[in-house]
């Protein structure tokens, strides 16, 4: 992440305090290999972008021990990173095959995500596994209360943890607990098809601070308090919910990037020359899509408005390539498995339809890209395809954006991620369900002037740049640290 501090205001709140990250995925993991242990380091997004912070103020990340070697070399499941000069501790939490069957493919994946997503139709909220989602919260919240003490700033991460600040509010009073939820959160009628929507908002409530990327989820998230919980005080106009004898400020900081890093990397010559010529790409005109095989990114809907793209204007036909890069995911949840069908049978259909032996619309990458080369396909591709049928923020999107150092790039965005809040103004918006105006959304895109182009795209790094990572976690940590002082100062005038 940039060298720039934190705010003096954080500096000094941080100082004060140890902080304690809570998350599912962990900054380091250890795995044998030919024998060996080797260490994988963080590659990207927000855990690369808290590795630094946590370095510099030498708190204690807790999280899920996914390395076949991580206990291996753990004391009581504690060990210093990063490796190379030990600065903070990451306690790991070890799970059971049931464990991650139950509480993160089942209630994480297949009840919380999906209805998240406002997707009713893959949702499964099945008690089973709601009961080993909630004693793994209870597991997470006894290593977090062994890990801190009441001065200490928790920050629990995204959806995994809907339970655990309760469990830690119980025996911990005093502490600060923040949580920021990285997916959206739902309308409150599809809320209220989750049967245990009344322990989830009892356990976020248990934060003194609860962030949204956007408005639009702070305003569901609270239309839900009132609908559900009854005991519930909620002020729309302060965002802050009273209930259960304490005060949570519900807040929208859309996440950035770390645009320095992203533009440096992007910067860097003689990748791109050897990436075209070895997918075949070389003097395309390309439009690219980045994506985690799942069905909220609007794939296969992307893969429709690339074939009628091709029926609509011919003309385009062997000037024009599609790259799709993403690996599988979840790919032991049926819906993910029925997804991965159907994009294989989309893209060859589209080849099959439209290509010839010296071309290929559709170029798709199924492996992890190293970092200097996936910047250099995201500078090089003259569009950026961000299809999502909803979305939390999405990444890719600011991330395209901070790599096109030339501004000669075009964002075609979905409306309903939550990036579009940010980017709309500069993007070529579309509906991802309508696939006509999907495709005439592609040429108006590659038709833009070049003057056009440089200004939007100038307009976009801008606010990518201005609203980057530590900005965002400034004003987390700032709001959080106020929290903290507004209900001392209602304690003293109580």
């Amino acid at each position: 992440m940039t060298d720039r501090p934190l705010s003096e205001t954080v500096l000094e709140g941080l100082a004060e305090r140890d902080l304690v990250v809570v998350s599912n995925r962990q900054p380091y993991a250890h795995n044998r290999d030919d024998g060996e242990i080797t260490v994988s380091r963080p590659a990207g997004g927000l855990t690369a972008g808290i590795d630094p912070v946590m370095q510099r103020t030498e708190g204690t990340w807790i999280a899920w021990g996914d390395g076949d070697a991580d206990f291996e070399v753990a004391e009581e499941g504690r060990v210093r990173v990063p490796p190379d000069d030990p600065s903070y501790t990451l306690s790991r939490v070890e799970l059971s095959e049931t464990d991650l069957e139950r509480y993160y493919y089942g209630y994480s994946n297949q009840a919380l995500w999906p209805l998240c997503h406002g997707m009713i139709y893959p949702v499964r909220c099945d008690g089973r596994d709601f009961e080993r989602y909630r004693a793994v919260n209870r597991r997470f919240g006894e290593a977090v209360v062994e890990e801190s003490d009441e001065g200490s700033l928790i920050w629990f991460q995204d959806y995994h943890f809907g339970l655990a600040p309760r469990f830690v509010r119980q025996e911990m009073p005093e502490a600060l607990l923040t949580q920021f939820w990285h997916i959206p959160w739902p309308a409150p009628k599809t809320f209220a098809v989750c049967p245990q929507a009344d322990a989830l908002l009892d356990g976020l409530l248990a934060n003194d601070l609860l962030v949204f990327h956007v408005a639009e989820y702070v305003e569901n998230f609270l239309e839900c308090v009132a609908s559900v919980l009854s005991e519930a005080t909620v002020d729309r106009e302060d965002g802050t919910v009273e209930y259960d004898g304490s005060t949570t400020t519900i807040q929208s900081f859309p996440l950035g990037i770390d645009a320095e890093r992203t533009e440096s990397l992007a910067s860097e010559s003689g990748v791109w020359t050897d990436l075209a010529e070895r997918y075949g790409i070389d003097g395309q005109t390309v439009a690219l899509g980045v994506d985690r095989l799942d069905y909220t990114k609007g794939i296969p809907e992307r893969i429709d408005a690339i074939e009628r793209f091709f029926e609509e204007y011919p003309g385009r036909r062997g000037e024009f390539t599609y790259v799709q890069n993403g690996s599988a995911s979840r790919s032991e949840i049926e819906s993910y498995e029925y997804l991965q069908q159907r994009v294989d049978t989309a893209i060859e259909r589209v080849n099959r339809r439209f290509g010839t032996a010296t071309w290929k619309p559709i170029v798709r990458i199924d492996e992890m890209l190293p970092e200097e080369e996936l910047y250099a396909l995201y500078r090089h591709s003259d569009l950026a395809l961000v299809s999502a049928l909803r979305d939390g923020m999405n990444l890719v999107a600011k991330e395209y954006v901070a790599s096109q150092v030339d501004d000669d790039g075009v964002l075609v965005l979905s409306e309903f991620a939550g990036a579009h809040e940010e980017l709309g103004d500069g993007a070529v918006t579309i509906n991802p369900f309508d696939t006509q105006s999907f495709a005439e959304a592609i040429d108006r895109a590659l038709s833009l002037p070049t003057e056009e182009r440089n200004e939007r795209m100038a307009a976009q790094r801008r606010r990518v740049a201005e609203y980057d990572l530590l900005t965002w976690m400034n004003d987390v940590f700032e709001t959080a640290l106020a929290c903290e002082t507004d209900r001392e100062q209602s304690v003293s005038h109580v």
